[in-house]
């Protein structure tokens, strides 16, 4: 009988290399800090990347994503044009208001201006 092993886990340091915003860099290296300390301080995304606060063309596709949905299974449950999803993902077409309502009903979100 043949018995699984595991291997020993290992404490290896990496270097990991990003490119952010200068006005960012603290905020990374408080994060990357608090990572390795164990604490529990978590930024969002319009901390971290402000010029996206305004129109967050990634939240659309993050939802998405979470719901195992393709653009055209969206599509399909919306009544939106699979054309027009990939526009709005890509930040080329604006939501607008009923559009985030059929889509937040779609992708389980409970208030639909995360998407606006």
């Amino acid at each position: 009988m043949s018995v699984a092993t595991k291997k020993p886990h290992t404490d290896e340091l990496v270097t990991v290399q990003l490119r952010v915003h200068r006005q960012n860099v603290q905020k990374i290296k408080d994060y990357a800090q608090a990572v390795e300390s164990e604490t529990e301080r978590t930024y969002s995304i319009s901390e971290v990347f402000p010029e996206y606060e305004k129109q967050n063309p990634v939240a659309l596709r993050a939802y998405r994503t979470r719901e195992g949905l393709t653009q055209k299974q969206l599509a399909v449950l919306t009544d939106i044009p699979q054309r027009h999803l990939s526009e709005m993902e890509n930040g080329k077409r604006s939501i607008g208001k009923e559009r985030a309502r059929k889509l937040a009903k779609a992708l389980n979100i409970s208030d639909y201006r995360v998407l606006l």
